[in-house]
């Protein structure tokens, strides 16, 4: 399967804009990657999921918090974040654009949900503060 410039299902979510570069539908569940496009601003309070993921910056610069340390992030650079870590991330520029992976197909399902329904979505998938 392939996906070009400016192709991919977009959800609106919370903090961010999310592409759907790869979907789980795509690799048979295994994985799936999303562009996420996200403004400086407000974001997401610590919280856990219980899927794995891993973030790869493309543009602007960003600070994660994963478990108590706090990671700073800038093009090139990629973080991994465990299943049930507390993380969330802020963003120093006007804007970031990272490649956010995940394991499985439940991510993918989790942000239709929440771009969907809102915040209601998170006790459906296990996402906890």
């Amino acid at each position: 399967m392939l996906t070009t410039a400016g192709e991919g299902e977009v959800l609106t979510v919370p903090d961010a804009t999310i592409t759907v570069r790869i979907s789980g539908r795509h690799t048979g569940g295994t994985y799936e990657l999303f562009e996420v496009d996200a403004p400086r601003g407000e974001a997401a309070p610590p919280h856990r999921t219980p899927w794995p993921k891993a973030y790869y910056v493309l543009h602007g610069r960003m600070a994660v918090f994963l478990d108590g340390e706090l990671y700073d992030l800038s093009p090139g650079d990629a973080i991994t974040i465990p299943p049930n870590a507390s993380h969330t991330f802020t963003v120093h520029t006007p804007s970031v654009q990272f490649l956010a992976f995940a394991v499985g197909e439940v991510m993918g399902a989790f942000f239709r949900d929440l771009s969907g329904n809102g915040m209601e979505a998170l006790a459906r998938f296990g996402v906890t503060q």
